[in-house]
């Protein structure tokens, strides 16, 4: 069980990591929400506030079922303030984490994570109501698969049990005192492969789209940053939930392959969030602080030329102005 705590602690690290950070993304928000009501500079590019704040809340919820799914935590931390789970409970309760985290948060803030890049080079300004509904209409239906095969069984041929496998009891730990380790099941990550190679497809058009037309290296730099952790990390994220399903979770490469399966995810929601939410945050404000301050001049007649002052931040998915920021 000592390995496992260390694990355990190396997971809780990281999530403690990105909690932090999320917190300071919804400071950031909520600072931009409440500058934007005394600045006409920032309205346009605060109207994507709720699908930002949106992504950082999914990202928090998916980090708070990846501690409660680790054994050690469980018994440590949530056994003295509640009731001793069964065996039965913990195994539902590693279900629950599966659909939540592959059929809900995680495709959640990625789907958002695609709509803020796709938004970045359009005119219009999409209304908050749609974009949030769009959003769960678009995890909705690998959501509902993800239950049909986890709770209700799915298909009634029976498979080998690599394919439906959802927790483990190891050999040595059948007691009463037994932890369930949560598995992911073959059927759940051939499920999200499928929304990956969608979500793949999608991505790269939205990438091409904003690339062909932003001309600042900066910007082009993070963008490419954001498309090589999204198109190599989500493979290499299938296929290793894919090639654990045929270790048991007390074996120590099935724990190596788990590591680098949930490092890959943080790293999607870090940079996310420091490409989506920060950054372009950061420089909607510091454009609109530099347009507060040239206006005394143009008032004296001063700094007339228009080349020589910042463009308004606009609405973006990516930095506080379109192309050129």
């Amino acid at each position: 069980m000592i390995f496992f705590s260390a694990i355990d602690f190396f997971y809780v690290a990281f999530i403690a990591t990105l909690l932090v950070l999320s917190v300071f993304s919804i400071c950031f928000i909520l600072l931009l929400r409440f500058k934007s009501r005394s600045s006409r500079h920032l309205q346009n590019f605060n109207s994507l506030w709720t699908v930002r704040f949106l992504f950082v809340i999914f990202i928090i919820l998916w980090s708070l079922t990846e501690v409660l799914r680790l054994p050690s935590f469980r018994r440590f931390y949530l056994y003295p303030l509640f009731p001793r789970l069964t065996l039965p409970q913990q195994a539902n309760f590693c279900k629950l984490h599966l659909v939540l985290s592959l059929g809900f948060f995680e495709p959640g803030f990625l789907i958002i994570l695609l709509f803020l890049l796709d938004v970045s080079v359009k005119k219009t300004t999409h209304k908050s109501f749609f974009s949030v509904f769009y959003v769960f209409a678009s995890c909705l239906p690998l959501f509902l698969l993800q239950v049909y095969f986890v709770f209700l069984g799915g298909f009634k041929v029976r498979l080998p049990q690599p394919f439906h496998r959802t927790w483990f009891i190891p050999d040595m730990d059948h007691g009463n005192e037994a932890l369930v380790f949560c598995d992911y099941p073959l059927l759940s990550t051939i499920l999200f492969g499928l929304f990956g190679v969608i979500f793949i497809l999608c991505f790269l058009l939205s990438f091409w789209k904003v690339v062909s037309q932003v001309i600042n290296k900066a910007l082009k730099l993070r963008i490419f940053a954001l498309a090589l952790t999204i198109l190599i990390g989500l493979p290499l994220q299938v296929l290793l939930m894919g090639m654990s399903a045929f270790w048991r979770p007390d074996k120590p490469t099935y724990n190596g392959i788990a590591v680098t399966v949930f490092l890959i995810t943080f790293t999607f929601a870090a940079v996310g969030e420091g490409i989506l939410v920060i950054k372009p945050i950061a420089d909607s404000l510091a454009a609109a602080v530099a347009l507060v301050e040239q206006q005394p001049l143009r008032e004296n007649g001063q700094g007339d030329d228009e080349s020589s002052s910042p463009p308004p931040p606009a609405e973006d998915g990516l930095t506080a102005t379109k192309c050129d920021a």
